[in-house]
């Protein structure tokens, strides 16, 4: 499988990343059969496993930890930190104080005693950059994180991250992790030309939608049970969720380009974001080993120029299609007291 430079970290990872957030209570709880998929990534070419210490609380950490018992040195391993693990409300976000035992709490659960990549899961608006970076940094030094990133940041909090590490001296940032498929393109506007600025990767996020690229779905019919619509159905990841008739109506157009490339939806889907430049690895997230098999294929195609005007004219480049999709909102647009001025 292609290798590809993490930005300028040096480290080269696979252009497909086998994501484990189905790893556990959320997705499947048999180990055997997550380990067997770890087994065939490994064996396909796949040297790059992202999870996050959030992920079925934990218990992704763990499985591929044990999966991967023998052979970690021979895995880029990437993790990520900042949603709630338990009550407390110190036991979230981006402060020193917290980053300092997820990252404990991250090693011990996956069986390591250094983390490849770690990354900060969201923009903590509340927490200085610096504060956050700082942490980061000293994990660096310390030998127990050997490269840091960021998932899901807007351009400005990149920028701004790139500044506050070159003025205070710390590790800086080799990459972004954001959202990236046919239906979701706001990332080409600013979030890529960004990255590339800087010299950053970019491990893209949820290629398939959230399932609505498997060419599963279709208009009037429900989803089946173990579908990841019927699992978690919370934003994009509901039928019925805001430009859910536009989805609808791009299927089959999408169907088409598909069929005459040769190809299913869900390998033109895959491959098209591994077409863009500043994209160094797509993030695949099977549940099962078919689902596996099923996307491991993408990695060998090329789409042709044809092929991608077509799909431009079906959804433009830097446009998302549903509201649903965006995976970060500024504090400024969720909480009207930032809107107003008091009376």
């Amino acid at each position: 499988m292609e290798m590809r430079y993490l930005g300028r970290s040096g480290v080269q990872v696979s252009k497909l990343c086998l994501g484990a957030m189905s790893f556990g209570t959320i997705g499947s709880t048999d180990y055997d059969q997550c380990a067997a998929m770890v087994d065939a990534a490994l064996d396909a070419g796949i040297n790059f496993i992202d999870t996050a210490d959030v992920y079925s609380a934990g218990q992704s950490e763990e499985i591929v930890g044990r999966a991967l018992a023998g052979r970690r040195d021979d895995v880029v391993l990437a993790t990520k930190f900042f949603n709630p693990m338990g009550k407390d409300r110190n036991k979230r976000g981006g402060s020193r104080r917290w980053i300092m035992q997820a990252c404990e709490d991250s090693l011990r659960r996956l069986g390591t005693d250094y983390i490849d990549l770690y990354q900060v899961h969201r923009l903590d608006e509340q927490t200085d950059l610096d504060e956050t970076l700082g942490a980061l940094s000293d994990l660096v030094r310390a030998g127990k994180v050997r490269t840091i990133g960021t998932s899901t940041f807007p351009a400005e909090a990149i920028v701004e991250g790139q500044w506050v590490s070159r003025d205070r001296g710390h590790v800086a940032v080799r990459c972004e992790q954001p959202p990236y498929s046919i239906f979701v393109r706001g990332a080409e506007r600013d979030i890529f030309p960004t990255c590339q600025k800087y010299g950053m990767g970019a491990i893209v996020w949820s290629p398939l939608n959230g399932g609505w690229l498997t060419g599963k779905y279709r208009r009037g019919e429900s989803a089946t049970a173990d579908s990841r619509f019927s699992r978690m159905g919370r934003g994009s990841w509901k039928l019925d969720s805001p430009g859910s008739e536009t989805k609808f109506d791009l299927l089959d157009g999408l169907d088409a380009i598909a069929a005459d490339a040769g190809m299913d939806l869900v390998t033109l889907a895959l491959a098209f974001t591994l077409s863009h430049p500043a994209v160094t690895s797509t993030i695949i997230g099977p549940r099962t080993m078919a689902q596996l098999q099923s996307q491991l294929g993408a990695a060998d195609v090329r789409l042709s120029p044809e092929t991608l005007d077509r799909i431009d004219e079906l959804v433009a480049p830097g446009h998302n299609i549903s509201s649903a999709d965006l995976a970060f909102e500024p504090r400024a647009l969720r909480k009207k007291e930032l809107r107003r001025i008091p009376v």
